[in-house]
This record gives structure tokens, sequence and C-alpha cells, in this order.
């Protein structure tokens, strides 16, 4: 007789409100592969700035979306995230890119080609998929979906922490005042707007602490898991 079954878990939530943290432990407990979405979109950013390609020419991040190979490979006891072979793990994390990312990821095209790549991921089970539309898009069936969220202070205040921490040189206050933008333009895109999944449960993580989240999501897959 073997274990218990593996089921499919989302964790949606806005930009600062601690989602990639909480993912990726609750995935190395549970023992399940992770998958960064937001990851994914950066790289085609990345790949069309390598490129050249001025931030509205849609069908040259289009054409990148389409041919790249993306891959999450567990190294020791972490997780790097591959594109055709190369290590981006680190160069998706820049800000230049990140703030890229945004709008590439509103071209409805892009989206159908990342989409499917998730979906053939999620494929199974075993796996914690993070994102902005995974409960609602990618993984509707998902047996476990969780919107992971804060108040915007609070998300400004975690983010300002984390770009200090590498010696980058901003205010809270310009933090605050990118995430608010970037909660507008991900919550009225035309394309997979971010949202709570009617059946999602929310996790407001203002006064959590981050093994608090983790052994709510853990215990809510556990249960899952043994229905």
């Amino acid at each position: 007789m073997g274990g218990p079954r593996k089921v499919t878990v989302a964790i949606d939530g806005p930009a600062g409100s601690g989602k990639s943290t909480v993912s990726k432990e609750v995935a190395r407990r549970l023992g399940y592969a992770y998958v960064d979405t937001g990851a994914m979109y950066r790289s085609v950013a990345l790949l069309g700035m390598r490129a050249g390609l001025a931030p509205t020419d849609r069908e040259g991040f289009i054409a990148r979306a389409a041919a790249a190979r993306m891959e999450f490979r567990v190294i020791g006891a972490g997780q790097r995230f591959f594109v055709n072979g190369e290590d981006l793990t680190d160069a998706v994390r820049d800000p230049e890119v990140g703030a890229l990312s945004s709008p590439v990821s509103a071209i409805l095209e892009v989206r159908k080609h990342l989409t499917a790549a998730q979906q053939r991921m999620a494929a199974g089970g075993g796996v914690v998929m993070e994102g902005r539309d995974i409960g609602t898009v990618v993984c509707p069936h998902a047996e476990v979906k969780v919107f992971v969220t804060a108040t915007p202070p609070e998300r400004a205040r975690r983010r300002y922490l984390e770009v200090k921490a590498k010696g980058e040189d901003v205010t809270q206050e310009q933090v605050l005042a990118e995430i608010s933008e970037r909660d507008q333009r991900d919550s009225s895109r035309e394309v997979a707007p971010l949202r709570r999944a009617e059946d999602a449960v929310e996790l407001i993580t203002d006064g959590l602490s981050i093994d608090e989240v983790v052994a709510r999501i853990t215990e809510m897959v556990r249960e899952a898991e043994a229905r």
C-alpha cells in the first residue's frame, strides 16, 4: 500500500505578501515540487531585455515565451530555475526585470504559453505552485487553494527590508508606491487578473510568523491528502 496521495497546492497573492517564502517552505516540508510562476514571467522579460526588445514588442516576447525551455531543478538543499539550460535564478530577481515582467505577463499569448507549461508541471500533483492566477486559471481544480496577503503597509515594510538587505538605496515610501502601482496593474489587467478564487482560503499574514502560516497551509494539505 502506498503513502498518502499527492495533491496540487495553489498559492496566490499580491507582491510582498510573503507567498514565495511560505510556498518554498511548505513544499520543503511536504517533499513536494515548488514552482514559482513569477520567475517564469520574469525570465521572458529578461530574455526580451537581452535581445534588446522594446517593451511594446508583443510579438518578440510571445516568441520567447513559446521557445523557452523552463525547469526547476533541486540542487543540494535548494532549488534553481533554469531557462534553455542556463541558471537564471538570481538574474530574474533584478528590479528592472521585475518592472518589465508585469506588462509582459499581461500579454495574452505569453500567458497562454506559460499557463500550458505550468499545467504540465502540475499534472499528477505533488506540487506547490505560487503566483497570481494559480487557483483561478492555471489550476482551478487544485485540491488546496490559498490566497496569502497582508496590508499594503506591511507588505511594503517586508519588501523594504528585503531590498535594503541587498544594499539597494530605497525608502519605505518608494516601495509602498511601487507595491500599490503593481497591485493596480495586476488586479485591473484584462488577462488573468489577480483575485482570490471563490473557494480559496484567505490568509492575512499581518502579525503571523512564517512558521505559523506554513503550519496552517501544511495542515490543510495533510487533510486534503487524507480525503
